[in-house]
């Protein structure tokens, strides 16, 4: 077997037509990769890594493995050879095996210069080496094996005619139909009930799966049962026999092993952030799934680069859960295709919530605008809900939108199913009685969190002669939330507060310990006076851990305000910096914070933790250029158009929001009691509160007809914050059994290009792979047939 695949590398390469067949395909790889303007072009791509390589060397080898087996067989029958061959001491495996570990051969020889490709992307990487090679070495490997079944097509069509081009012909049919025809055949109306077990007859499906990176056992033993079945079928075409039963035999034994492999199946996911391999909380939100998951991914059709690669993720993520969970079926559509009308489509989906994003495209020396919706929308049964694909952060960058959108993918489908699949829902309580935030002012947030949990409204005052009775309607509430409190809590109030957290219940406090809004602002002088508000509760927070501070926070990184410049129709509406509206700064990776965007705060407070049982976490704090205001104290918005002194922020990172968790000792431990509770404890189990400096946090804007506008969102400026998104992962964190929450810790680092290094060395790069493959094809040439004409003369 052994002389055979010399005999066929020897062969091939002492054939012209055979450099001519490599080079082609070199050539090929080059111009598509690094020269053409297509989706294809690495350097248009501006990511570091090989996916589009992966992704159209399949189409490419589908043409040259056939060019590369058309003669292995064909030819020795047109020669003549064939009966020669059959007469050595060889038995037909060997002479079936040894054509084809040459042919194999022969490929892999021509894959080598392809690593000149890995080099490239290894030194445009930003910085430079920011690739992930173990994502590179498992798609090679999934390579390998999409090469080893192309190339037993190529040899099993090579003996079906003795004519090299029909084998040819041939080949190529059976490998297209192997390696996309299902997927195709998979679309027709009637089958796609079966979509997804038809997909997973064809080769594509299988190689995506290793083309990224991850090895998965399933799709090595359906690549080795493709190779062997078509190998069996050369086999028994050379020895004219009948194929019926010994292939449906194979076919019955290959069924059983399939089978019997997607039980006992193991994935390695070589990527080296391990982005495939999905937590085992992500895992548990549809392990429980019975009924049917459709998923309908708004991101079909053609998309500009920085989508494309959202888009490509999204798939593979989802992929990874339907891995999980057969039911979960998954669709991209593009919302705007066919449509006679786009604009009212794209209003109708901005009504149901689903808010599109500006991507920029810049082609020809001309840049356009489009509208994308990066929106999923998943139904179970008759409930549905959004499920967010874009995370739009505050100054990102587009590679930085496009890397914290990728970052929280396996998060935002967990969240979304965990809102299909979950019945056991825990109860939150809205404060009310003492001047809390109106409903309209928390609407958009309460509505939220309705996707998760059973919310109702609890009046601390409503049985003001029956406090045990509050205190048991209280415990009946997982959580309560304390939204901008006006009024001062009674003893009586606090104690019940307090009995509730020792009973383990949990908090989140939104709270201002200075009196003073921007309305009281708004007046023919434009000054306020900021004074104490005494909320009765700083002996119970103080107790816990943790103190708000009666002062004001000023921050050089803020928030604008926009004011208005001249009178009447004259009039300039501008955003000037406002130092009382401090953005805030993450200073670790606690779950409830990691990869949020910035947090607006409004006339903030600064907290103190103290001594206390209590471990304290600061959750957010203010930029190292701040510096706090006394109080009484008067505001102006003079202050905004006065050029602020950097000088004077000489105070830095000052907290505002803190989380406080484990056992908390009683405020009134010690003490008087105002009340006769009769299981008075005077300390709690394990539990957990957040105390933020600052109640307008929660609130949501209005637009002009009175109707809530998203959290986090100023219509004045145009800009979003995450307050939405960190008020909900708090009070996740604070209620999260399932540890859902910690999917946010989990980081993935996506590799972009240098893109000024791209635009001054395009040139060099291009020619540098282009060129060099070809030379090195070249001089392998001039050394093989040196050898071998040496070998040959003595």
């Amino acid at each position: 077997m052994l002389a055979i695949i010399k005999r066929e590398i020897s062969t091939f390469f002492a054939s012209s037509i055979g450099y001519l067949v490599i080079a082609i395909f070199l050539v090929l790889n080059g111009l598509f990769l690094w020269v053409f303007e297509s989706n294809f072009n690495i350097l248009d791509y501006g990511f570091a890594d090989l996916m589009v390589f992966f992704s159209l060397t399949p189409w490419v080898l589908i043409f040259l493995i056939p060019a590369v087996c058309m003669r292995s067989f064909s030819d020795e029958k047109k020669q003549g050879t064939l009966e020669l061959l059959l007469t050595k001491p060889l038995s037909l495996w060997q002479i079936v095996l040894g054509k084809y570990f040459g042919a194999v051969l022969l490929i892999l020889l021509a894959l080598i210069p392809t690593f000149l490709y890995v080099y490239t992307i290894w030194q445009l990487g930003n910085p430079a080496g920011n690739l992930d090679i173990g994502s590179v070495l498992g798609s090679y490997f999934g390579l390998l094996f999409l090469i080893a079944s192309y190339t037993a097509i190529g040899i099993f069509a090579s003996t079906l005619s003795e004519n090299q081009i029909v084998a040819l012909i041939i080949a190529i049919f059976l490998s297209f139909l192997c390696y996309y025809g299902f997927e195709g055949i998979a679309d027709f109306g009637f089958l796609k009930d079966n979509s997804l077990l038809i997909e997973n007859l064809g080769m594509k499906a299988h190689f995506d799966s290793m083309g990224r990176g991850v090895i998965d056992t399933r799709d090595v033993l359906y690549f080795l049962v493709v190779s062997l079945l078509f190998l069996l079928l050369t086999k028994l075409r050379l020895e004219s026999k009948s194929i019926l039963k010994p292939i449906g035999i194979f076919i019955a034994a290959a069924t059983v092993t399939i089978l019997v492999g997607n039980q006992l199946y193991q994935r390695f996911d070589l990527t080296q952030d391990q982005r495939y391999t999905l937590s085992k909380a992500a895992k548990n939100t549809v392990a429980n799934a019975d009924e049917a998951i459709i998923v309908d991914v708004l991101l079909g059709g053609s998309l500009p680069a920085e989508f494309k690669r959202l888009q490509v993720e999204t798939r593979q993520m989802l992929e990874e859960f339907a891995s999980e969970n057969d039911n979960i079926i998954f669709d991209f559509v593009d919302p705007l295709e066919g449509e006679e009308n786009p604009n009212r489509i794209v209003n109708d989906l901005q009504r149901l919530g689903l808010t599109p994003a500006q991507a920029t495209i810049s082609e020809n020396n001309k840049v356009s605008q489009e509208i994308v919706f990066p929106w999923a929308i998943a139904n179970m049964g008759e409930r549905s809900v959004r499920i967010p694909l874009l995370k739009n952060e505050l100054g990102a960058t587009s590679e930085q939108r496009v890397s914290n959108s990728i970052q929280q993918l396996e998060y935002a489908f967990a969240d979304g199913f965990a809102k299909l699949t979950n019945t056991d829902r825990k109860k939150v309580a809205i404060l009310k009685g003492h001047g809390e935030l109106d409903d309209r002012f928390i609407a958009d947030y309460a509505s939220t969190l309705n996707e998760y949990y059973d919310l109702a409204p609890f009046d601390m005052k409503a049985l003001s002669d029956d406090h045990p009775k509050t205190l048991e309607n209280l415990k009946r509430f997982d959580l309560f939330i304390s939204a901008k409190p006006l009024q001062s809590f009674s003893e009586e109030e606090v104690y019940i507060l307090d009995q509730y957290m020792m009973n383990g219940g949990k908090a989140m406090w939104l709270v201002d310990m200075v009196n003073i809004e921007m309305d009281s602002l708004y007046n023919p002088t434009g000054k306020g006076v900021a004074f104490l508000r005494d909320l009765n509760l700083g002996n119970m927070f103080f107790k816990y851990g943790a103190r708000v501070n009666p002062e004001l926070v000023k921050d050089l990184y803020n928030a604008p305000i926009v004011l208005a410049a001249g009178e009447g129709n004259n009039a300039q509406f501008n955003p000037l910096p406002w130092p009382y509206h401090p953005l805030t700064v993450v200073k670790n990776t606690h779950p409830i914070v990691n990869n949020t965007g910035t947090v607006k705060f409004t006339f903030a407070n600064t907290i103190d933790t103290v001594m206390a049982a209590t471990k304290k976490t600061i959750l957010l704090s203010s930029s190292p250029l701040s510096k706090t205001l006394g109080i009484p104290s008067q505001i102006s918005l003079e202050e905004a158009t006065k050029s602020l002194e950097p000088q004077s922020f000489n105070e830095q990172n000052l907290p505002l929001a803190v989380l406080l968790e484990g056992t908390f000792t009683s405020a009134y431990k010690n003490r008087v009691k105002p009340l006769k509770i009769s299981d008075d404890k005077q300390e709690s189990s394990d539990t957990k509160m957040i105390l933020i400096a600052d109640g307008d946090v929660i609130k949501n804007q209005l637009d002009r007809n009175g109707r809530p506008l998203q959290l986090g969102f100023d219509k004045w400026t145009g800009n979003t914050y995450g307050n939405k998104e960190f008020l909900l992962n708090c009070a996740n964190y604070l209620l999260d059994d399932t540890g859902l929450i910690n999917i946010r810790s989990k980081e993935i680092a996506i590799a972009f290009l240098d893109k000024e290094k791209v635009a001054d060395e395009r040139n060099y790069w291009q020619a540098f792979n282009i060129g060099l493959p070809l030379f090195i094809l070249g001089l392998f040439g001039v050394v093989f047939n040196w050898i071998r004409k040496r070998r040959y003369t003595r």
